[in-house]
């Protein structure tokens, strides 16, 4: 039976939603956060190389090779790496949560870079966002701890997601997604590499990592890909903003982890200001992927 494209979208949030808490269970099992980032990048950049190989497909060149060499930087390197640190100085639910600035990191960058019109919607959705974040810092919870490092980190993480869109936008409609992922993920992994202590690893550490370059790297791009090409931009954007619900869930089951009460009216309104922003009219492609 073949998988509708919102089961598609569905199931990437879940698997993207997976990422914080495999990244919790590989540090604590030792492995530190920017490892973590680099095996995500050597393995699932490994996996699209592979695929691109395989189907053939056109990979950059000239001057769009050098520009998503630099999307693989900041893109890559840094998001993944923010990310990690932002799980462990945080928690996974926060770094969740915090990542969906993004969409607020957008709206000012289109503002800035691309002279995007800011209306009334997109000042209300990064209100909304600056408001959630001081509820967030405010509230903390169990489990969770926030710090100016976690937050610094999370909004890190968030606004080198937002670069996806700026990326996306100019690459994403002349490249097949698989070609683009097997050149920027390695270069991010490269990009990485400098700043990696590593360690010995346990059965269970390489099972976090497995699980996070195949299945919150490799399936779930693949799965977000496969359901946008069926399925207006803004509905799979608001699918997946289900992935901060989905982590939030998983690390109180796992960890303990729980948001406070006004942490969590916090986080509701950051989630709400990135679905304010996905159903504001402008279609956000393929470039919203964790």
């Amino acid at each position: 039976m073949k998988p509708s494209p919102a089961g598609l979208i569905l199931t990437a949030a879940v698997l993207w939603g997976l990422l914080g808490i495999l990244g919790k269970g590989a540090q604590g099992a030792g492995v530190g956060a920017l490892e973590v980032a680099f095996w995500r990048a050597a393995l699932g950049g490994g996996l699209f190389a592979l695929h691109a190989g395989l189907t053939r497909a056109t990979l950059p060149r000239g001057r769009d090779l050098g520009v998503t060499a630099a999307f693989g930087l900041a893109g890559v390197s840094v998001f993944y790496g923010a990310y990690q640190l932002a799980v462990r100085t945080g928690g996974a639910s926060l770094a969740s949560v915090l990542l969906y600035t993004a969409p607020a990191f957008v709206a000012l960058l289109g503002w800035g870079l691309l002279r995007e019109r800011l209306g009334g919607r997109e000042a209300l959705a990064v209100a909304g966002t600056l408001g959630g974040i001081a509820l967030i810092s405010l509230g903390g919870g169990q489990g969770v701890t926030v710090t100016g490092a976690a937050l610094g980190w999370g909004l890190l993480s968030g606004l080198t997601y937002s670069l996806y869109y700026l990326y996306g936008k100019g690459f994403f409609g002349r490249y097949a997604p698989t070609a683009l992922y097997a050149v920027a993920l390695p270069v991010g992994a490269l990009g990485l590499l400098p700043f990696v202590e590593f360690s010995a690893k346990t059965p269970a550490a390489w099972a976090s990592l497995a699980g996070i370059a195949v299945l919150s790297t490799y399936f779930a791009y693949l799965a977000y890909s496969a359901g946008l090409k069926h399925l207006p931009a803004t509905r799979a954007s608001v699918i997946a903003s289900l992935e901060p619900v989905v982590a939030a869930g998983l690390a109180a089951a796992l960890f303990g982890e729980r948001l406070s009460a006004v942490a969590l009216v916090g986080a509701a309104l950051v989630i709400g200001a990135a679905l304010l922003l996905s159903v504001g009219g402008r279609e956000k492609t393929e470039a919203v992927t964790a």
